[in-house]
């Protein structure tokens, strides 16, 4: 209910996915969160989305460039289904318990250059 009352009134979206064995499963699983969120961003008419991939240094090994990919590609894949285009939607790899990437690029993810999207002009 929360998510609906503060969703039909945005102009962009952050939807965060956990990176963590098993939590990212979970929530792209057929009726999981990660995949209610973003489609209801998008019914409710939220045109730019940003994607954060959180707890990544939850993962094995942690702050891993291939799970990130991974992630970004199975959400790209979702996303693009419900009428995004994931070459207009940034991916940011964080870690909010450790601020990686929260504020400033982090040491952890160094092989993170930043994002190239499509406008839409």
């Amino acid at each position: 209910k929360n998510m609906i009352t503060g969703t039909s009134q945005a102009d962009c979206a952050v939807l965060i996915v956990a990176a963590g064995t098993g939590e990212f499963e979970a929530g792209i699983s057929k009726n999981g969160q990660t995949r209610e969120h973003a489609l209801l961003a998008f019914t409710l008419g939220v045109k730019q989305l940003i994607v954060g991939v959180n707890k990544m240094d939850s993962t094995e090994p942690p702050f891993s460039e291939a799970r990130f990919e991974e992630i970004k590609k199975e959400v790209s894949s979702y996303i693009k289904k419900i009428g995004y285009n994931p070459a207009a939607v940034a991916f940011v790899p964080i870690s909010g318990w450790h601020g990686d990437n929260m504020l400033e690029a982090s040491s952890n993810m160094g092989w993170f250059k930043g994002w190239a999207i499509e406008s839409k002009e």
